[in-house]
């Protein structure tokens, strides 16, 4: 049974003069005289490359991760299958278009706002359709405990009222007594400002021509315009061809290198990129900035985890408690953020014996994960650790650490007999 989007009880209400437009409003302190209205906007931050990088890169990791459905009662955790909101969420793409059209809303607008559409006969949501939060107004700046305050909000969407039983907000980051989150945007805009500056610069620059790599000066002689066209074109063919040019007596040739200021804004791109990288926690070389220091030397595999820390897991961790509080009480979701981290094979097989070795995973799970079929007859269900279950002479690991370095994995033996 499928219960559609409800009317409210009051009544739809027209408030045409109330509208969520991104700026000065979405943050506490001023922007107008630091940026241009453009740099405030999204589509003028979108045409800056770092910025577009940015979103693009935390919305489709957000996206490719595996999501997993459990019930917790007490210590216990059981997997369970995906609810229906979590297979077919909106009516328009598949959960991995829903989960980018939620990031993008969260990255660039710093809120994620859905209207239910659809809900089982249990009154749990199946399909929820994410708004765009330009068109979203929410008035929570009443006396607390009154209508339109911070602990009863009013919501909106292009003028109007919306049910707040039917309306799903995740914030980004919130200022105390508000509900609607600060936009990273119009938090940034003097840096998108700058970025777009150095862009234009650089476009107005060739789209003028540039400026020619050199001058050639005679100083004995005066020639026409076809001269010149001559001159100039056995130049050019010379450049083109690298090969030395022959030409006439008493001819000066001087190279034009790039001035100063224009390297400048060559080093203000790389600049903004960084800048930018660092709003959102994200590596700068992968939006186009400069990573120095220690980081460079790193693994790619230890530079993966640190974007997963330091970039995604506060998306994901709002992602999870706000969908999770959709579910029937008990359950709950979690991203796989470990999909990201690819290893090779032989790292792979070493973690997956030491997992079965303890009883972590059993036979069938660790062929799943190799997308591989499960033994038969339910032989790979087991999860007794295996010295346990060969009462034999096997290696077992054991973790020990020792004062100022990490725990080392050392392998002791077990007896025959001797299961403790």
């Amino acid at each position: 049974m499928r219960i559609p989007f409800r009317l409210p009880r009051w009544g739809w209400t027209r408030r045409g003069a109330e509208r969520r437009d991104l700026g000065v409003n979405d943050v506490p302190w001023p922007t107008d005289d630091l940026a241009s209205p453009a740099a405030v906007s999204e589509a003028g931050a979108l045409r800056l490359t770092p910025v577009f990088a940015a979103g693009r890169l935390l919305a489709t990791s957000v996206a490719s991760l595996p999501i997993h459905q459990y019930r917790m009662v007490g210590e216990t955790t059981s997997k369970l299958p995906l609810a229906s909101l979590f297979r077919k969420p909106a009516s328009q793409g598949t959960i991995d278009d829903w989960l980018k059209r939620a990031m993008l809303s969260l990255v660039y607008r710093g809120n994620a706002v859905g209207l239910v559409m659809e809900r089982d006969w249990l009154e749990f949501p199946t399909k929820i359709e994410w708004l765009n939060p330009a068109d979203v107004f929410v008035q929570d700046s009443n006396a607390i405990g009154t209508r339109g305050s911070f602990t009863d909000p009013v919501w909106s969407y292009c003028g109007i009222e919306l049910p707040s039983e039917d309306v799903v907000h995740i914030p980004w980051m919130t200022m105390p007594g508000r509900v609607w989150g600060l936009s990273p945007i119009a938090a940034y805009a003097v840096t998108v400002s700058t970025g777009l500056a150095a862009q234009k610069f650089i476009d107005d620059y060739f789209r003028a021509g540039g400026q020619p790599p050199g001058r050639f000066k005679n100083t004995m002689q005066t020639i026409d315009q076809g001269q010149a066209r001559v001159i100039k074109t056995r130049v050019v063919q010379a450049i083109r061809s690298h090969e030395p040019i022959v030409f006439g007596k008493d001819w000066d040739y001087e190279p034009i290198s790039v001035s100063v200021q224009e390297a400048q804004f060559v080093e203000t791109q790389r600049l903004t990129a960084t800048q930018i990288a660092a709003i959102y926690g994200i590596p700068p070389e992968k939006i186009g900035g400069e990573t120095g220091g220690s980081y460079t030397y790193s693994s790619p595999e230890q530079r993966q985890i640190e974007f997963i820390q330091d970039a995604l897991l506060p998306y994901l961790v709002s992602l999870q408690n706000h969908l999770s509080e959709l579910l029937p009480r008990g359950q709950c979701i979690r991203f796989d953020a470990d999909a990201l981290i690819r290893v090779d094979l032989a790292g792979r097989m070493d973690s997956y014996e030491k997992g079965r070795l303890i009883g972590l995973w059993n036979i069938d799970e660790i062929r799943a994960k190799e997308d591989e079929a499960p033994l038969p007859d339910g032989k790979g269900q087991d999860y007794t650790p295996l010295p346990i279950q060969a009462g034999a002479n096997i290696t077992v690991p054991q973790i020990r650490s020792g004062r100022g370095r990490d725990p080392e994995l050392h392998l002791i033996k077990t007896p025959r007999g001797n299961h403790g």
